[in-house]
């Protein structure tokens, strides 16, 4: 459909301007003059070539679906209809994807679609959780509060997965940067050396020797070495796409020295926040398990919670499964045995996410201060250590002289 940017005047005098989608120019006029507007320039915007390549595009991020939440929640609130709502929303966003994502929505809610299903065609920005917080609000005629819940768990959850992203960059970063160092003095510094020792005629120490064998396999071998961190790289990535691969590599993680325990502790936290927010929403026990599930990113997590769910459906309760798995702390597992026997499970899940994000902030804070020192040492060792083997045959012709 053809958009149109548009110049008009209020009956107050003032001049607003704006895009439209509209079949043609008539319609186009008609709508502005529906919404009191006096049209002093319109004309059909032109076509963006790059607009059906979709890696072109931008990305709609967490923040933009923030603002969109918190906005869209206040204008509900205030008694503005739904598609109204939309359309300002819509014309205002910046985002050109997310723009067209929400004049599509906005089509569908003027077809006699719910809010819900329309958001439901688009998996990339809306996920089950919130279309399905979505679709209890609709039902409960709480459209506005739910906004604002979505709008503080996405909040923080993306706070959660930035502190563990900061956590995993920082090693990441140095041991990359000690890879591409080392790399550069073993291609272009030993060779230098190698040249200048061969004339000597004696044999080299032991350390000196290995390094400049290494160097000699580096330089002959870079594009097979290169070829193949790449290969292994992707086939990682294929075999986490696998059901067994990805059970697998959770399982591994959350057993590793270091960071599994700060995992287990994300796990927690993300599975209290978002079970606790849709029972406070009113989405039922069984259909909130199973979206927590599916939106849970860790294969060991997904199977706990169904056998959860498995469990409420014949009657037991939420504790008792979760007890004999080895994911839940056992504070964890009482507080929410409490929860339940009280009736207030939803403010008890809010307390204990609130609990093991701040031990996830402790933790990663820790694990930093821990790594820096160690990643350190590393780095200085390794270079240090092939320039104490290249100088070693140095030592020992000035100690024979």
């Amino acid at each position: 459909m053809p958009v149109y940017t548009w110049v008009a005047e209020t009956r107050k005098g003032k001049t607003l301007k704006g895009e439209l989608e509209a079949a043609n120019e008539k319609i186009a006029r008609l709508q502005l003059k529906r919404r009191n507007l006096g049209v002093k320039k319109l004309k059909e915007k032109p076509k963006d070539l790059l607009e059906n390549v979709s890696f072109l595009q931008p990305k709609v991020t967490s923040k933009d679906i923030v603002i969109f939440t918190r906005q869209f929640s206040t204008m509900i609130d205030a008694g503005l209809p739904l598609v109204q709502g939309l359309t300002i929303l819509s014309e205002q966003m910046e985002n050109k994807t997310f723009k067209n994502i929400l004049k599509q929505i906005t089509r569908d809610v003027e077809g006699g679609s719910t809010l819900a299903d329309a958001m439901k065609k688009h998996p990339k920005v809306f996920d089950n959780l919130f279309v399905n917080l979505i679709a209890a609000g609709e039902v409960g005629g709480m459209l506005d509060i739910i906004l604002q819940r979505l709008a503080s768990y996405i909040e923080k959850s993306q706070k959660l997965k930035s502190r563990i992203k900061g956590a995993m960059t920082y090693p990441l970063v140095v041991m990359a940067i000690a890879i591409i160092v080392i790399t550069v003095i073993l291609v272009f510094v030993i060779p230098v050396f190698e040249d200048m020792f061969a004339g000597v005629g004696s044999a080299l120490p032991a350390p000196t020797q290995f390094v400049v064998s290494l160097s000699r396999f580096v330089k002959g071998n870079i594009h097979f070495v290169i070829a193949g961190i790449i290969a292994v790289i992707f086939l990682l990535k294929q075999y986490r796409k696998s059901r067994g691969g990805r059970k697998k590599t959770d399982a591994i993680a959350l057993k590793l020295p270091v960071f599994g325990p700060l995992l287990k502790k994300v796990a927690v936290a993300r599975f209290t926040r978002t079970l606790g927010t849709m029972i406070s929403s009113g989405v039922p026990i069984l259909d909130a398990l199973e979206v927590v599930a599916k939106t849970s990113g860790n294969v060991i997590l997904e199977e706990v919670i169904f056998d959860v769910r498995s469990s409420i459906a014949e009657g037991q309760t939420i504790a008792e499964p979760l007890s004999e798995s080895q994911l839940f702390p056992g504070m964890a597992v009482q507080m929410i045995s409490v929860g339940e026997a009280t009736g207030a499970l939803d403010t008890m899940l809010g307390k204990i996410a609130d609990f093991y994000e701040e031990e996830v902030d402790v933790a990663v804070d820790a694990l930093t201060s821990m790594l820096e020192p160690l990643l350190m040492v590393f780095l200085g060792g390794s270079i240090g250590g092939l320039v104490i083997a290249m100088y070693l045959p140095i030592f020992k012709m000035a100690s024979a002289v």
